[in-house]
């Protein structure tokens, strides 16, 4: 049965891997993103195979401009069936002494602020039509800090606890609510911690084969369509030779 996937951050890396597996299931998809012409390259791409693409452009950390994204979806696209709470990022690598006040409020109010935005917007229509599926992108570093991480490791740890809380608060419903906790993935995602430096990006892939978008988006699928009676709850996903946020054996 073909179900309404809402994708944030859906423009590049995992969101853009989730959008084109979730297409491929025979699902349509919302896309989400504040770059409006990425949006509709994917939605042009993902039509063209067939499926139902419908955009919305706003910055998670808006509540007002998320609240009228969602309010303004037409009647058709209104029951959401998996909403992916994608959008996060890490900026810096810097210790916590000497860290940018700035840059923790864009993780703080993007990983944690829109995560919430986003389920307060959208969940309640899940629970009256007692079905849904919230799918929270966290991290391996939600688990423990690794050196330079300190805020953004806090922000995934809050991912975490915010997941588990929800799946405590809808457990007398049908709606089911996973955390995927991705390592090492090769997406634009070091290119934004270090600020555009491509070099520094690109070393912290050297030595090993890291996952891909795609990679986390099969498992997002699959939880998506497990039976109705299997909740995933969490899942950690890491390239084969990492076995924890800060032991990768690069070769």
């Amino acid at each position: 049965m073909k179900k309404t996937i809402l994708i944030t951050g859906a423009t590049s890396g995992i969101g853009l891997g989730c959008a084109r597996k979730f297409a491929a299931n025979g699902d349509r998809v919302i896309l989400t993103g504040r770059n409006v012409q990425k949006l509709e390259d994917i939605k042009s791409e993902l039509e063209a195979k067939g499926t139902e693409v419908l955009t919305l452009v706003f910055d998670v950390r808006d509540r007002e401009a998320a609240k009228t994204a969602i309010e303004s979806l037409p009647d058709e696209w209104k029951k959401i069936d998996v909403l992916v709470n994608n959008a996060g990022l890490a900026l810096g690598l810097e210790a916590e002494y000497v860290g940018d006040l700035d840059e923790w409020e864009i993780m703080i109010d993007t990983n944690i602020k829109g995560l919430l935005t986003m389920t307060r917007l959208v969940v309640p229509g899940m629970i009256e039509r007692n079905s849904g599926h919230i799918i929270n992108v966290g991290s391996v570093a939600g688990d423990a800090a690794y050196a330079g991480g300190n805020v953004y490791c806090a922000t995934k740890a809050a991912v975490k606890a915010l997941t588990d809380g929800l799946r405590i608060d809808v457990a007398n419903t049908a709606v089911r609510v996973t955390n995927l906790k991705p390592g090492l993935v090769e997406t634009n995602f070091s290119n934004i911690r270090f600020r555009g430096d491509e070099e520094r990006a690109a070393n912290v892939y050297k030595g090993i084969k890291p996952l891909t978008g795609d990679d986390i988006a099969d498992v997002a699928v699959y939880a998506a369509n497990a039976p109705e009676h299997v909740q995933i709850a969490e899942v950690l996903i890491l390239a084969t030779h990492q076995a924890s946020g800060s032991v990768i054996v690069r070769k």
